[in-house]
């Protein structure tokens, strides 16, 4: 592989990780993902971002700083946008092998950098509005845009080529192989990066859309033309797409509209759960509003969190288990509340066996969320004819309420 000449001075530096089957330990990336950096080349030379010896990333990396005519061993400067140590765990190789690069980051990042790696020399804290000249032209402007999803994130802008080095925001699943740029994809694979981006935003970044907004908001006036994230496609062509998409991501949990869709989760011990969702997917078909379906534990959470995400409405059909929730139910309520997945329209029904106790349990989980709540529909062993038809009734109430949010 050879490094991607982005402007005349900058090059992307990519990984594909393909091995890997999870990513932060929690959510599968079936496509694997990418881990992005950058060369900027002036008089002297910075490398925005790292990585971690993940799956062979590193000796990808090698090759293609070598491509550019560069090598870890070369660089002035390393700008840390992020800590995560998927973009920092190669540090203290560097370090040994090339001791007089200077390390660049928030206050906060350069805490971490103290306190991670035990490094207390050749470092540079840099604040909102700070500039690292180059020569040659080439001028790197910082921006804090904490919380991105870490407290110390920085972004970092070209203002030569109008690059954004935007690190974990506006990234992606998926890996790209040999190409890097959203002009080099077919709209069939465009589709399957949006899908991809809402799943990494669905499980990485929803926590923290306010900040996201904030940080559209800091970064409204920059003259970007191309937008180069950390994990996957840069956009060089439609830069806007990519922001855009993101501003329309923090907005479905901070009171932006969310799509006119139901997201169905369910989960069913002996198919008498089953039986009544049945009944329900009848009502909303009724209503003609599209859906989308996860059965759980089967169905890992990363999936259904991106569906939900988007989705105005939701239905969780769930048996009652020891007087409780079904576990794997229980699970994607706490991610929707670590998440922050408030205003939905939502529909709760399940069947219980000797005694229920699910419906108290999730009306707890749920009470800080804001929901607007169609009435719970519970049963006991087999719904009965007359249980089907209230919940056929539930399904198309739910579904008037989405079609008017």
């Amino acid at each position: 592989m050879h490094a991607h000449s982005i402007s005349k001075s900058v090059y992307a530096i990519h990984a594909d990780v393909k091995s890997a089957t999870r990513f932060e330990g929690i959510w599968p990336i079936p496509d694997g993902v990418t881990l992005n950096s950058y060369l900027v080349c002036g008089e002297k030379t910075a490398l925005i971002d790292l990585a971690k010896d993940w799956a062979g990333s590193i000796t990808q990396f090698e090759a293609q700083l070598k491509s550019a005519g560069s090598s870890f061993e070369s660089i002035d400067y390393l700008i840390l946008n992020h800590l995560e140590p998927d973009h920092t765990a190669f540090l203290l190789e560097l370090r040994k092998r090339n001791p007089k690069a200077e390390i660049i980051s928030t206050p906060k990042g350069i805490a971490l950098v103290k306190n991670f790696f035990k490094i207390t020399e050749g470092l540079r804290e840099v604040k909102t509005g700070d500039t690292l000249n180059l020569g040659d032209g080439c001028v790197l402007e910082f921006f804090e845009t904490p919380n991105i999803h870490w407290p110390e994130t920085m972004m970092t802008f070209d203002r030569k080529d109008g690059i954004l080095f935007s690190c974990d925001g506006f990234g992606s699943y998926g890996t790209v192989g040999d190409r890097v740029f959203d002009d080099e994809f077919t709209a069939e694979e465009h589709a399957f990066y949006e899908k991809e981006s809402l799943r990494y935003y669905s499980n990485i970044v929803a926590s923290f859309s306010s900040f996201v907004t904030r940080a559209l908001e800091k970064l409204a006036d920059l003259p970007v033309k191309v937008v180069a994230p950390s994990h996957g496609i840069i956009w060089r062509k439609n830069p806007t797409t990519i922001i855009e998409r993101y501003g329309r991501y923090a907005g479905y949990n901070t009171g932006s509209p969310c799509e006119q869709e139901i997201c169905v989760i369910w989960g069913s011990m002996y198919g008498y759960t089953r039986a009544g969702l049945d009944a329900v997917l009848e009502g909303i078909e009724s209503e003609q509003v599209p859906y989308t379906i996860h059965q759980v534990p089967d169905t890992d959470a990363s999936f259904v969190l991106a569906d939900a995400y988007k989705a105005a409405g939701l239905v969780l059909a769930m048996p009652t288990y020891e007087y409780k929730m079904f576990p794997p139910m229980a699970h994607i309520l706490d991610l929707f509340a670590r998440k922050h997945f408030i205003g939905k329209k939502a529909l709760r029904i399940g069947s219980w066996g000797w005694v229920g106790g699910a419906k108290k349990e999730y009306e707890e989980r749920i009470a800080g969320l804001s929901w607007e709540s169609v009435e719970s529909m519970e049963w006991q062993g087999v719904p009965a004819e007359e249980d089907l038809k209230t919940l056929r009734e539930r399904g198309r109430e739910l579904a008037k309420l989405v079609k008017m949010s």
